[in-house]
């Protein structure tokens, strides 16, 4: 019986690593600029290095939440090349550590120089115009 076990984890393994989550966090050079206008709100996380106690501390934080995140559309994006210059670092020029938040409409709503926990970025979110309605648009008896 261990040896059908065995086979089963062999053959699905690659299969299972392959399944990536979708809220994890991306790296910029994977997630094209342009594609996010008003399906998901980015968190765009800017660091000099993947290093950095700021950025190391941010994504702890962030992975304690991801459902959260999830449910209001929020797709995690991170950059910590500044040489790259990928089209995320040019449009939103960050310096050093930088947390910025945007709106479906990729408008940059926050910015943040250190890292926030969760609970402050849902908030932020939540006050927001467009989730205001996405929000009233589920449950409309809460008008």
């Amino acid at each position: 019986m261990k040896t059908l076990y065995v086979f089963v984890l062999a053959t699905f393994l690659p299969f299972m690593v392959l399944a990536q989550d979708p809220y994890a966090p991306r790296p910029a050079a994977e997630v094209a600029f342009a594609d996010q206008l008003y399906l998901t709100r980015p968190l765009v996380i800017f660091a000099d290095s993947d290093r950095d106690p700021n950025f190391i501390r941010q994504m702890e934080l962030l992975a304690r939440a991801y459902g959260d995140l999830a449910e209001r559309d929020v797709i995690v994006v991170t950059d910590t090349d500044p040489d790259a210059r990928t089209e995320w670092r040019t449009r939103l020029r960050p310096r050093g550590f930088s947390l910025v938040i945007m709106d479906k409409d990729l408008k940059p709503v926050i910015r943040k120089p250190l890292p926030w926990e969760v609970r402050e970025i849902t908030a932020a979110i939540d006050k927001l115009p467009l989730r205001r309605q996405e929000v009233l648009e589920q449950n409309p008896a809460g008008r």
